[in-house]
């Protein structure tokens, strides 16, 4: 069978991959700390004689680090993670770690994400403030006190550039390296009573998402075409046989 069919058949895979990336980045584009999924597209060449052909593979996924832009909500219990830093927070599959700084308080006093993951502090345990005290207030650098006083500080973490990050739950990641807490809060720290966006552009996805339709439906023809061709070439060799 021709090389041009199976070359085809890989960059239809290949720009398969690319929508449901896309398609996911624009369903959360106003999620929280969301991380758009991109993907690094290369080729796998054949040596197999006569004629080398390269295959496109199916490509790498990524989150991508680009932070997203601060929205002012001037509740007390958001937090925008400023910097390379990720907050944590304890779930049935470890910790994990988020740029979605929403928080809320429960009646025992326990801080917890909005879906009930409880925060972190950079030991790893759960913080506890007094909900009869009022609102918190929370520094730069994670630090939380109610009525003057420190009751705890939010855990802010690095992680390293080249750990693979992989998703949990919408805005939560799950790295494969550990983390190492935050000692410098000069480029790295809160901001109380902001949160962050999706690092998603919506205008520039939806071009994408255009871009690589079109480029499904060439390669589509294009395979179309080799598979013509060279169900021309058996009906040419079967007449003359």
């Amino acid at each position: 069978m021709q090389a041009g069919i199976y070359v085809g058949l890989s960059g239809q895979i290949a720009l398969q991959r690319r929508l449901e990336t896309i398609a996911d980045n624009v369903a959360n584009a106003s999620t929280p700390g969301f991380r758009a999924e991109q993907v690094r597209f290369e080729t796998v060449l054949s040596q197999v004689p006569p004629d080398p052909a390269a295959f496109a593979a199916t490509g790498a996924a990524y989150l991508s680090r680009r932070p997203g832009e601060l929205i002012r909500t001037d509740n007390p219990l958001d937090v925008a993670v400023e910097g390379d830093a990720w907050l944590a927070i304890e779930t049935p599959a470890g910790q994990v770690y988020t740029r979605d700084g929403r928080m809320r308080l429960t009646e025992a006093g326990e801080l917890q994400t909005l879906t009930g993951h409880p925060l972190l502090d950079v030991g790893g345990a759960p913080i506890m403030l007094d909900p009869a005290a009022g609102p918190p207030d929370i520094a730069r650098d994670g630090t939380i006190t109610q009525r003057g006083q420190q009751i705890g500080a939010l855990g802010l973490f690095h992680i390293d550039d080249r750990a693979a990050l992989n998703r949990f739950e919408s805005s939560g990641i799950i790295p494969d390296r550990p983390p190492e807490p935050i000692l410098d809060f000069v480029r790295a720290g809160v901001s109380q009573g902001y949160i962050e966006r999706a690092n998603v552009n919506p205008v520039l996805e939806m071009t994408r998402l255009i871009m690589v339709s079109r480029a499904f439906d060439s390669v589509t023809n294009a395979i179309n075409d080799a598979d013509s061709s060279l169900q021309e070439a058996v009906r040419s060799l079967g007449a003359t046989s």
